[in-house]
């Protein structure tokens, strides 16, 4: 195994390394938050069928309150991944500088977010009087700067990760935290289900509000649909409302594999990247050593895998309970649970989707349910009855 030694980040930037992972931990409170709300008894929408001449209404009766203390956590993290930023700039401009910066041209040392190279050159001019040499036009910082800039992204700037990781976090620091809802991604009618995620229509992105229509159907026609509720965050000055772990994993992922190594060293980010997370809550002797090992996985993927596995839960168990020689509910329950979100996945990955009748999918599927029934009626064996390995 191949160790990581991080040659290319050096002492002075060890700090920001710990900032990526303080931002990680944040985005991982908030998925804990997200995770508990979105799986709550109950649900996350009360929906009514309303009649309306000859269609039935499908109506939004309640929506369950989002804790409050998400917002002031997005507004924590976003701050956070924009100081990781900040502080890489200045570590490095003060090396460069053999640490002489003087008051004056500290204060001009900032990470711009310029939706155009007219700006950009702007900001360039305001320190060639009082700034520091390193921040002056022509210089490699400065290169290194100008390749960051929203401005690179031709189509829609303002898509750009640092032009919308500016936005929230001025708009969090100088009016309110982060503004989130409930808006509904997806929907699909079940005896309509799609191929993929991607293949669903996209829906309005906008919160929903009780009193919101979002179905009809023919009156006395019941058809079962399957909806996908999730937490939006608004961007400031917008009517945007993207999904608000996607939001931050888009930010978050430029930020560290991309901009601070960017910032760091020249041309394409160096191997290894940083960690998403190390473990910050303890002193470390060796600071690299730490980083070292790290986790690659961050907090949106965990959380979303999480997400994924209790859905996947659900339906081991109803799979499960229709083979022939199925064990027990509270059997199968046992084992479902002691399984990790990962061995939950697995098993739902070997399963193989057809929309139409596939003979060799079909005896594929079933052979796969019964080698898990197994699995089952093994792990049962091994359980005394006192519910004890």
């Amino acid at each position: 195994m191949t160790r990581l030694t991080y040659d290319w980040l050096p002492e002075r930037h060890l700090g920001v390394a710990a900032t990526l992972s303080h931002a990680d931990d944040l985005i991982g409170q908030i998925g804990d938050l997200l995770f508990d709300y979105q799986t709550q008894v109950g649900g996350v929408l009360t929906l009514r069928e309303v009649p309306a001449g000859p269609v039935s209404r499908t109506e939004v009766v309640s929506v369950a309150p989002i804790p409050r203390k998400v917002s002031l956590l997005v507004a924590d993290a976003l701050v956070a991944l924009r100081a990781a930023l900040e502080h890489a700039l200045f570590a490095e401009v003060d090396f460069i500088e053999g640490g002489r910066l003087d008051e004056r041209a500290a204060k001009l040392v900032e990470v711009p977010a310029s939706d155009t190279y007219t700006k950009f050159d702007e900001w360039v001019k305001k320190r060639a009087k009082h700034g520091p040499p390193s921040l002056r036009a022509g210089s490699e910082l400065v290169r290194r700067i100008q390749g960051l800039q929203p401005f690179q992204r031709i189509n829609q700037p303002s898509m750009h990760p640092l032009a919308r990781l500016t936005l929230h976090t001025n708009h969090a620091k100088h009016r309110t935290p982060a503004i989130t809802a409930v808006r509904l991604v997806a929907m699909y009618r079940e005896d309509q289900v799609p191929r993929s995620f991607r293949d669903l229509s996209a829906r309005p992105e906008e919160p929903l509000r009780v009193g919101d229509v979002i179905a009809e159907t023919p009156l006395g026609t019941k058809v079962p649909v399957t909806l996908f509720p999730s937490v939006g965050i608004n961007r400031p000055g917008t009517d945007r409302w993207p999904v608000l772990m996607t939001e931050l994993e888009e930010i978050a992922w430029w930020v560290r594999t991309q901009a601070v190594p960017r910032l760091i060293a020249d041309g394409e980010p160096p191997e290894p990247a940083l960690p998403a997370r190390y473990d910050i809550s303890v002193g470390q002797d060796g600071e690299r050593a730490a980083i070292a090992t790290g986790a690659m996985i961050s907090a949106p993927e965990r959380h979303r895998q999480r997400l994924g596995a209790a859905t996947a839960r659900s339906g081991l168990l109803d799979l499960i309970a229709q083979v022939e020689g199925a064990p027990s509910g509270e059997e199968v329950a046992a084992w479902v649970e002691q399984l990790s979100d990962e061995g939950v996945l697995d098993r739902m990955s070997r399963l193989k989707m057809t929309l139409t009748y596939q003979p060799e999918v079909v005896q594929h599927n079933a052979d796969v349910v019964a080698g898990l029934r197994d699995e089952v009626l093994a792990f049962s064996l091994d359980v005394d009855p006192a519910g004890e390995l």
